[in-house]
């Protein structure tokens, strides 16, 4: 062990490091001692140690310095030349901006890999491959801020959702609970693994964006949980799945453009679900239905917001965008054309528990409300059309040609 540390420039002429053995803390003191020395300055070095000339020459050579050994059974026993090795290593480090996200570069170096934003990189650092790595295809001013505020909306599902209370429901209406559960968790799976899949190509160096989709990935997971823990929570299992809208979901994890499958997902998926979700927390027949409908309308609406900031970014510095956007949308309802969309027992399950009974005015009661979400629903996608820049006339059109799968 060593005893001492010490760093001495008064007494003698040059820095002094007095160790008794060469161990890290040492090594320590003695490479911060050789960062401080001017060109042509060395650092002397005092120990009683036998063994220690032989180690510090080690330690010099495998880094480049020249160890210049003193006389025998003087108190210095040596001193250290720095070498430029150290130096050439860093001398064409890549620097990558700096940590503020005002400091986001335009395009994110392959080299710059998985470093910090702001780090100098060693400039042998092997190349990465990120597909997204150009800031006008994934970044948003508003990201920041979303990021915190998704980071202060999270919710335990175990204390935000009173899980023990007491309700019971007729048969027919836990079914059309569970029927909707089971709707919603196939949608969430989808609203999940998009953003994971985009979350994998993106450069690190655009973190809050990176940090803002996998909050949205959490979000999605929670959602399914809950979901699937409403299911169970009268002893049922899940319902139907049909083939359409199996379809529907599928035409979002197919499309392979970041900004295409924002738009189609979070834009108009999860902006149309939020009308749902909000639907179903007026008229759940339950207390937890209500719950759990509420937050992830809450998450569902951050995910949109993401979405549209994104895409205004893009499109203020790419318009030809907005064509790509309307044909994303004609081909996405071509290719479902022949589907059948939203499944009847969705939809007779959203009309039973609007109606709350079966009693005839009740249902036809139930019927109104379910047609004033779609009319509401259609009005969203119209109004977010809008706000991208889409004339009126062409913004009713997409916002009709919508999956009737509405996610």
């Amino acid at each position: 062990m060593y005893s001492a540390f010490t760093t001495r420039k008064a007494a003698l002429p040059v820095p002094t490091i007095a160790i008794d053995q060469l161990d890290a803390g040492s090594a320590l003191l003695l490479k911060r001692a050789l960062r401080q020395l001017q060109p042509g300055e060395s650092v002397a070095v005092v120990g009683a140690a036998p063994e220690l000339r032989v180690h510090l020459a080690e330690w010099c050579r495998a880094r480049g310095h020249t160890w210049l050994a003193g006389e025998v059974g003087a108190q210095e026993i040596g001193r250290i030349l720095p070498g430029q090795q150290e130096h050439r290593r860093w001398q064409n480090a890549l620097p990558t901006g700096a940590l503020e996200s005002s400091a986001v570069a335009e395009h994110a170096e392959v080299r710059w890999g998985l470093a910090a934003r702001g780090a100098s990189v060693e400039s042998s650092t092997p190349a990465f491959h990120f597909p997204l790595s150009d800031k006008a295809l994934v970044w948003a001013d508003e990201a920041p801020k979303l990021y915190a505020q998704a980071v202060a909306a999270q919710w335990n599902p175990d204390e935000a959702i009173d899980w023990n209370t007491p309700f019971e429901l007729p048969e027919d209406i836990e079914a059309a609970v569970a029927q909707v559960m089971t709707y919603l968790i196939e949608n969430e799976n989808a609203a999940l693994l998009v953003p994971a899949r985009f979350l994998a190509q993106m450069h690190p160096h655009f973190r809050e964006v990176m940090q803002l989709l996998a909050i949205q990935v959490a979000d999605e997971a929670r959602h399914i949980e809950v979901f699937t823990r409403r299911i169970g929570l009268k002893g049922r299992q899940p319902a139907l799945s049909t083939a359409g809208g199996q379809a529907s979901l599928k035409t979002l994890l197919d499309t392979p453009d970041f900004a295409i499958a924002l738009f189609l997902l979070s834009v108009l998926g999860e902006g149309t679900f939020v009308n749902l979700l909000n639907f179903l927390s007026a008229h759940a027949p339950d207390p937890v239905t209500r719950q759990m409908c509420r937050l992830a309308a809450q998450d569902e609406a951050r995910h949109v917001a993401f979405g549209m900031a994104h895409l205004q970014y893009q499109l203020a510095r790419d318009p030809a965008l907005r064509d790509r956007l309307a044909n994303a949308i004609e081909q996405r309802f071509e290719a479902l054309a022949t589907t059948d969309g939203l499944n009847e027992e969705v939809l007779d399950a959203l009309l039973l528990l609007a109606a709350g009974s079966w009693d005839e005015a009740a249902i036809r009661q139930g019927q109104q409300k379910v047609q004033e979400l779609q009319q509401d629903m259609a009005a969203g996608r119209r109004l977010r059309l809008l706000k991208l820049g889409f004339p009126e006339a062409q913004a009713a059109r997409l916002a009709a040609l919508h999956t009737r799968n509405f996610m």
